[in-house]
């Protein structure tokens, strides 16, 4: 009879040491490596055409379909995959939806800037009631190519084909040009004039707060260049107050403020990790 109570503790028991021999097994063996993603097959248009009858819809759909889902790998983008089939999409249908989103994701903002702004120029052009291939084109144009002409002309493009962010994107195009003048009075005088011209009370209202902020601006560095004139550099913003040239800092409509940096006062911007240093 004790040896049968003893079984249960001898299963535990032996269980045990087989997790146990089997878990130092498995430390010893070398963590395999991801596999590397090969080049895969794209098919030319006119043959992708060709196959599917002359349906360049229904060949453009199952193409799409296919780098979908098989154009990231083990979390890795087959970038060089991806540019070619994308383009071959573009050739079949270029106002094809998935395709210019994933080109704009995958592409563009995975080092391919180039030519996923091409497959987004083609679906500008192609989707003409559809505003986001002509925002993710203008967009792409300023914060990658720094082209702010073909940028604003692509915002401007957006604004007329939006239902409700068409003031957003025409501010967006001012202020793309205003921050091109390298001086500030002049890009005021550039943001009064769009604000005054304006239709929209909305425009016109975002404008406004732009126009208080660059005003905000100006009168900190006509108060650091009077100020520099006779006590030497400046430290920081509040000596401007104290020495009284202003009788207190501005207030930034937008609540980000001013700051000195590099010994020139700056407007404050909106800290995006990771894109803060690009240039």
């Amino acid at each position: 009879m004790p040896g049968r109570r003893s079984w249960p503790l001898l299963l535990v028991l032996l269980g045990f040491g087989l997790f146990f021999a089997a878990s130092q097994w498995r430390a010893q063996v070398p963590e395999q490596a991801p596999p590397v993603i090969e080049g895969r097959v794209v098919i030319a248009a006119p043959v992708l055409l060709a196959l599917f009858g002359g349906d360049r819809f229904l060949a453009a759909n199952l193409e799409t379909m296919r780098l979908a889902a098989t154009g990231v790998d083990w979390g890795q983008a087959d970038t060089g995959y991806l540019i070619r089939a994308q383009q071959e999409v573009a050739e079949l249908n270029p106002c094809h939806e998935d395709n210019y989103y994933l080109a704009n994701g995958l592409l563009t903002w995975g080092g391919a800037d180039r030519e996923g702004t091409e497959v987004l120029r083609r679906a500008m052009h192609c989707r003409f009631w559809d505003e986001l291939p002509a925002f993710f084109y203008g967009f792409n144009q300023a914060f990658f190519n720094k082209d702010i002409a073909e940028a604003s002309r692509a915002l401007e493009l957006a604004a007329q084909r939006a239902t409700g962010n068409a003031a957003g994107f025409r501010k967006l195009a001012v202020m793309l040009r205003a921050e091109s003048f390298a001086d500030e009075q002049l890009a005021l005088d550039y943001l009064i004039r769009q604000r005054d011209a304006a239709n929209d009370p909305k425009l016109q209202g975002m404008l406004d707060k732009r126009v208080l902020r660059l005003q905000g601006l100006v009168a900190l560095r006509e108060a650091q260049r009077r100020y520099e004139a006779d006590n030497g550099a400046l430290v920081n913003l509040q000596q401007l107050v104290e020495a009284g040239l202003l009788e207190s800092l501005p207030d930034d409509p937008l609540r980000l403020g001013y700051e000195l940096k590099d010994g020139r006062i700056i407007l404050k911007k909106m800290k995006i990790a990771g894109m803060e240093d690009q240039s």
